[in-house]
């Protein structure tokens, strides 16, 4: 059923019903075609498993990729169901098979990206600007010969980067099927040489902040929301002093100053949480303890020594960066010394 459309049969509004397989619009009191042979434009769907009972339509194709030769939308011969299948069919798919397909290199490598991106957390928009990078690359120069999922890992990297989420080295790394963190840094520097040559100019990578980490770090450590919101405004008052660390480090940092003055570094030194809780699952024997600054190490990726070079930098800033409404004078002076 539609709505109201005038009938002039009728004389008058009445309710009209669209018949979606002749296209024509009918008056539901008269029976008259008001339109017909009309073209449907809402979405089209339909059930390919009519074998197996269920009635899960799903959308007819999928949407264009503008990166392949032919926008994604080329027709796949599926493999038969169990071992008898059709002889005709199975025929046909390995004959496509073995046909030339210009764009299998590609989809693969899509297929790659979009796995380690998922499992890095990674919205739709970084998939898509690492897939444009390494087709940009891969036209410009074959990558035959090179480890392709370093170059796959650092078009991720850059992608970040670029759409200001930037993820660190060691976690692009540990989705990276195996490729180094120095793999990874050489993919890079060669990725950006290409595009750089291809453009005639330098590629804005965008600047990396403490901040854009802060948060997921916190989060790994299961920190609550007063911690984060103090970390926070601390790790933005560090940017305006001169402490020449990484961002990385000054948001590991942060966190190891917070936890000294709350209730998390009890948290940290009394509970199995957080990265404790997968280093207790694999040795459920043992009964050690881990120090707070180790944890901080595990979630961050920063090493413990890395993580009190940077405390002892910002440790005189103390009174500037942490914000008054959370910690007072007097805990601010029971701070570990560096």
């Amino acid at each position: 059923m539609m709505g109201d459309t005038y009938c002039p049969d009728c004389k008058r509004a009445t309710e009209v019903v669209f018949d979606h397989s002749a296209g024509d619009t009918v008056c539901s009191e008269c029976g008259l075609v008001l339109e017909a042979h009309s073209i449907d434009e809402t979405s089209e769907w339909r059930t390919f498993a009519n074998e197996s009972g269920d009635n899960d339509p799903v959308r007819v194709g999928g949407p264009s990729n503008p990166l392949l030769t032919d926008g994604g939308l080329s027709t796949v011969i599926s493999k038969p169901n169990g071992a008898s299948g059709d002889f005709l069919t199975s025929s046909l798919g390995r004959w496509q098979n073995r046909g030339s397909n210009s764009d299998r290199s590609l989809i693969q490598a899509f297929k790659a990206i979009g796995t380690m991106a998922d499992r890095l957390g990674l919205v739709a928009t970084i998939k898509d600007r690492a897939n444009e990078i390494y087709k940009k690359v891969e036209d410009q120069k074959p990558l035959r010969g090179r480890n392709q999922d370093a170059i796959l890992a650092a078009c991720i990297y850059i992608a970040c980067r670029q759409e200001d989420r930037p993820r660190t080295v060691k976690e692009i790394c540990s989705v990276a099927n195996g490729a180094t963190k120095k793999e990874i840094g050489r993919a890079k520097e060669y990725i950006v040489k290409q595009l750089e040559g291809e453009m005639g100019q330098s590629i804005e990578m965008g600047t990396i902040h403490a901040v854009d980490f802060l948060r997921r770090f916190c989060s790994h450590l299961g920190m609550n929301n007063q911690a984060v919101k103090a970390a926070t405004d601390a790790v933005k008052k560090s940017e305006d002093l001169d402490i020449r660390r990484s961002p990385i480090s000054v948001a590991a940092a942060v966190i190891y100053m917070i936890t000294q003055l709350s209730e998390e570094k009890k948290l940290l030194k009394g509970k199995l949480n957080g990265v404790r809780k997968f280093i207790h699952s694999c040795f459920p024997s043992t009964d050690y303890i881990l120090s707070s600054d180790a944890d901080i190490s595990l979630a961050t990726g920063v090493a413990e020594g890395t993580i009190r070079n940077s405390y002892k930098d910002l440790y005189p800033y103390a009174s500037r960066i942490i914000p008054t409404s959370y910690a007072s004078e007097e805990d601010l002076r029971n701070l570990c010394s560096p």
